[in-house]
């Protein structure tokens, strides 16, 4: 008995061992290291002989090979099959620098060190290698950055005596900006946007250029341009596309006026909000001969003016889309191009791309017809002035809007049938004074002039992807989508778990009766203030909309086919869009459908960051809103909970802010579902939609956050 203990732990400290080092050299499959240095990294009691031992069987099972001088390493044949694996992937930085690699192709998610990330920044599009693997977790090294999403910074000038160094505001940057390029009068501890021109100077050193000082008294515009670029937004345009905007010619040709249809004799007009500079879409009526009525939805020409493969081009696909912060536009365009020669201007020919609508007298299509046009818009009407003739009845072309309203309301009540949800969220406008400080905020009302505007562009856009995949039905033709899938089901069903305790019940079993609910209790919220609040919970069930060429449908609006067709100024998705249509109108030309998925998935991330930013400068004008409020108290609702406290949203200007549980005198216990928590001691319950009564103590722009307590 005596000799058989030993001889049993034996073999299982070998295996042990054996696993040790299996484990070890997969998650190092380029290491080649000797037992010494395997002793040490592992830190290992048992003796060299028991480890070159335990090395050696592995080796004869052909997990590790001979490197050399006593060394080893994983077996080659392994190593290609089991690690190396390159993929394409979004960066994700953490707090200590180092980052998780999001594959495109939805797999598990790679970590990466620091030390790996070879100057690889947070939201790049980068090529990692996996190089081995810790508890079935993947880790690895970045290849190559594919795509950066950001290149420009904001920082301080600081020196080292002998160069000119930018420290930027972002802690997560791992790297020294050396300024090679910069203003004779430049200072020590001047606030300065710098534009990255090498990012291979060094180990920890990139080389960049002096774009644009800051003023730092300018809190506000300081705020708004470290935003922008955080997202990977420009704040200005480069030389290159300066000078080719430069170059394009304002006349509209007669050769070119010949390949259009003339809509120039045919009343037409404009609505937008009234800030707007840039008109990318108008409206023409006309009562045709048989008694019809033709609707033309027409689209500023972008194409005719940005050419591809031209550097214009190129930035408007880098940017893929206008941001619209509290204050300012950042332009996909450059001024000259969405304010002027695209622009719909009143009393001007414009060259547009149009989608033409003929309503017999019940107001069903009888026909479509897609082409570039040619049109001099009579009228600008802003929202305001439109509802006003749409109320009294006082314009000119009062009959004109009214008959349009008309058809707009049958094409939305069309949209519900087929299965459209009417969800909306409240959004908030900010008033600003000559500082652009807020001095007030509101909630936009959308109207029926709103509506109008927004039924007819949609269609368009339907009817402009109907058109494209009926002809590709045999043989398709790559097209851009706008594409929105079913819900998240289990999103929903815990959704659904709450509006019930509220006496509405949600039915999920099929699409269109999930449509038909949620269209229900948005008819409810609209008296119901705690109803109206549980519109942001039902859109977080809902899947994003993306753009892609493989065609899912729209589920949120109910359409079949659809794509985004109607705002090329600031849209790059509708630049495509227009292009492949134009291409397919007398013949059919077939994009490369993989190339053109790359430049979905592009403009589908590009969107998310500008939603980000409009977001993030519109937390921060709120927060700055309320620092003049400290100490005033205010009516809310519950809108949200965690583990931390519970945010609410004040009913008048929509400012969220968070009530902490620890300035409450309790512990309390959060619902798994997030939407009810209860006090430990007292047994008092909040819920989501509550109406409260609140008393700000602070608020920071800085951090976008406002901290209030009950005041009860």
């Amino acid at each position: 008995m005596t000799r058989k203990k030993p001889f049993k732990k034996k073999p299982k400290s070998k295996k042990n061992l054996q696993n040790q080092l299996y484990q070890f050299f997969h998650r190092h499959p380029q290491k080649k290291v000797n037992i010494k240095q395997i002793s040490k990294k592992l830190q290992l009691s048992s003796t060299w002989e028991e480890i070159r031992h335990a090395v050696y069987v592995l080796q004869s099972r052909g997990i590790v090979e001979s490197a050399g001088e006593d060394r080893f390493m994983l077996h080659s044949e392994r190593a290609k099959n089991e690690s190396f694996q390159v993929k394409e992937g979004r960066v994700d930085m953490i707090r200590s620098g180092a980052a998780y690699i999001i594959p495109e192709d939805g797999s598990t998610d790679i970590f990466v060190p620091a030390k790996h990330l070879n100057h690889a920044l947070n939201g790049d599009l980068v090529k990692v290698r996996t190089t081995g693997s810790s508890r079935n977790k993947p880790f690895g090294e970045i290849l190559e950055v594919i795509r950066r999403q950001q290149d420009q910074f904001v920082g301080t000038v600081i020196s080292n005596r002998k160069q000119f160094f930018v420290l930027t505001d972002n802690p997560l940057i791992p790297f020294d900006i050396v300024l090679k390029e910069f203003p004779d009068d430049i200072e020590l501890d001047e606030k300065i946007i710098v534009q990255i021109i090498d990012w291979n100077l060094g180990r920890n050193q990139v080389a960049g250029k002096f774009l644009e000082r800051l003023d730092i008294e300018d809190i506000n515009d300081y705020n708004m341009k470290s935003i922008l670029l955080r997202q990977g937004f420009s704040v200005s345009f480069s030389d290159e596309v300066e000078a080719e905007v430069a170059q394009i010619s304002p006349s509209i040709t007669p050769e070119e006026v010949q390949k259009r249809r003339d809509f120039r004799s045919v009343l037409t007009f404009t609505i937008d909000p009234k800030t707007a500079k840039d008109f990318d879409d108008a409206l023409s009526y006309q009562i045709l001969d048989n008694g019809q009525i033709e609707v033309g939805v027409h689209i500023a020409d972008v194409t005719h003016y940005v050419q591809p493969h031209t550097a214009l081009d190129q930035e408007a696909y880098r940017r893929s889309t206008s941001v619209y912060l509290v204050d300012r536009v950042a332009p996909m365009l450059p001024e000259k191009l969405s304010n002027d020669l695209c622009s719909l201007n009143p009393h001007e020919d414009k060259l547009t791309f149009s989608a033409v609508f003929t309503f017999d007298k019940k107001l069903n299509i009888t026909s479509s017809w897609f082409g570039r046009t040619i049109i001099h818009s009579d009228h600008r009407f802003t929202y305001e002035d439109a509802q006003e003739v749409l109320e009294n009845k006082t314009n000119l072309y009062q009959d004109q809007l009214v008959q349009l309203n008309k058809i707009a309301k049958r094409l939305r009540q069309q949209n519900i049938h087929r299965g459209a949800i009417q969800f909306e969220t409240d959004e908030v406008q900010f008033e600003l004074n000559d500082k652009n400080e807020p001095i007030g905020i509101f909630v936009k009302e959308r109207k029926d002039a709103h509506l109008l505007i927004e039924d007819f562009m949609l269609l368009a856009n339907r009817e402009v992807a109907r058109y494209i995949a009926e002809k590709g039905k045999e043989h398709e033709i790559p097209f851009i989508y706008r594409v929105h899938d079913l819900p998240d089901i289990d999103k929903l069903n815990e959704f659904s778990i709450f509006v019930r305790d509220l006496g509405y019940e949600l039915q999920t079993q099929t699409p269109q009766q999930i449509a038909k609910s949620l269209n229900a209790i948005q008819e409810a919220a609209q008296k119901d203030p705690v109803l109206k609040m549980l519109a942001p919970i039902a859109i977080r069930t809902m899947a994003k909309a993306v753009y892609t060429t493989n065609n899912i449908g729209h589920f949120g609006l109910g359409f079949p086919f659809y794509t985004h067709f109607t705002s090329p100024i600031r849209r790059y998705a509708d630049v495509l869009a227009h292009r492949i249509l134009a291409e397919n109108l007398d013949q059919t030309v077939r994009e490369k459908k993989s190339r053109l998925e790359d430049q979905c998935k592009h403009i589908s991330t590009q969107e998310r960051k500008a939603i980000d930013a409009e977001r993030e400068s519109i937390s921060y004008k709120q927060a700055e809103f309320m620092a003049r409020h400290v100490g005033e108290s205010f009516i809310g609702y519950i809108s949200g909970i965690i583990e931390r406290g519970i945010f609410v949203s004040l009913a008048d200007s929509k400012c969220e802010g968070l009530v902490r549980f620890d300035s409450m005198n309790e512990g309390f216990s959060v619902a798994g579902h997030r939407l009810r928590a209860m006090g430990l001691h007292t047994g008092k319950v909040y819920s989501f939609g509550d109406q409260v009564n609140v008393r700000i103590i602070s608020a920071d722009p800085e951090r976008r956050e406002i901290d209030m307590v009950l005041d009860e």
